[in-house]
């Protein structure tokens, strides 16, 4: 492995200066050696820049939105390798060294899917980290997005569509396979910390990121009702059918948080499609 490659670490913020020093500092005790980190702030009203520059961190601000704020700090980034990271995550210890071994290792790798394990404290939240626990089983061809790409892979694709809010995270790498690249994936993980009290904010949440998701599926000629879009589609449950039987109280709460997902999410692509 070429020791001298950097890995550009980009966060984005908006008034998250209550946890943004957590993931900072898990960046900065990582194994691998080279690296920086870039916030890319949304203007925050709180300490999240003052924390950041205090912590060494290159500090910008800009939006109004997330795929805008990535392109612009990949734009900042000497790295030949970027990892796009939300304030709420930390990463485990060897998560940069092995996405670039993985990457060193086959040349043909263009993106890397890190899974991501939930910290949960309430009993959504403890639902949300259930449902990841079956996309890490062995991997999710369905749900995996990348998050680590090759900054070569990334440029010529042209980066984010900053037309896309929530469905970029799968619209990125898809697009950088079909011109040649493949995604990686490696077993180390993400800490997700997840913030829910109650799943009509994930409702919402899936309102607001529906509203560009017609664009994407055209862009990609994927049909409305699919395993993307469907939760109850999505094969992977099915696979692993034991665990819904093993905690029928976090099963139920999963078919119910979906519910209220599908409801936010539906209205929100139609209010999309007829607001074009």
């Amino acid at each position: 492995m070429n020791r001298g490659q950097i890995v550009s670490v980009i966060i984005t913020s908006k008034n998250e200066g209550r946890i943004i020093s957590r993931l900072i500092k898990s960046i900065k005790s990582q194994t691998y050696e080279f690296k920086e980190v870039i916030l890319v702030d949304n203007y925050s009203v709180d300490k999240t820049v003052k924390i950041a520059k205090k912590m060494g961190v290159k500090v910008y601000s800009f939006g109004p939105e997330r795929s805008a704020q990535r392109n612009f700090g990949a734009k900042k980034a000497l790295g030949e390798y970027l990892l796009f990271l939300d304030a709420d995550m930390e990463l485990t210890i060897n998560v940069l060294k092995d996405c670039v071994e993985i990457c060193y290792k086959d040349k043909k790798i263009g993106g890397v899917v890190i899974p991501e394990v939930s910290i949960a404290h309430t009993f959504w939240e403890k639902v949300k980290a259930y449902e990841r626990s079956f996309y890490n089983e062995s991997g999710d061809e369905v749900t995996d997005a990348a998050r680590f790409f090759k900054k070569e892979a990334f440029v010529k694709v042209g980066g984010y569509d900053e037309t896309i809010t929530g469905p970029e995270d799968w619209d990125l790498p898809e697009r950088i396979k079909k011109i040649g690249f493949k995604m990686g994936r490696v077993t180390v993980t993400i800490y997700h910390h997840e913030r829910i009290s109650n799943p009509f904010i994930l409702a919402k949440k899936k309102f607001y990121y529906a509203l560009s998701l017609n664009k994407y599926l055209q862009k990609h000629k994927i049909n409305a009702f699919s395993a993307k879009t469907i939760y109850f589609l999505r094969p992977v449950f099915y696979k692993h059918w034991e665990k819904l039987l093993a905690h029928p109280a976090l099963a139920l709460g999963m078919i119910l948080m979906f519910t209220l997902e599908l409801l936010g999410g539906g209205l929100g692509y139609f209010v999309g499609r007829f607001k074009k």
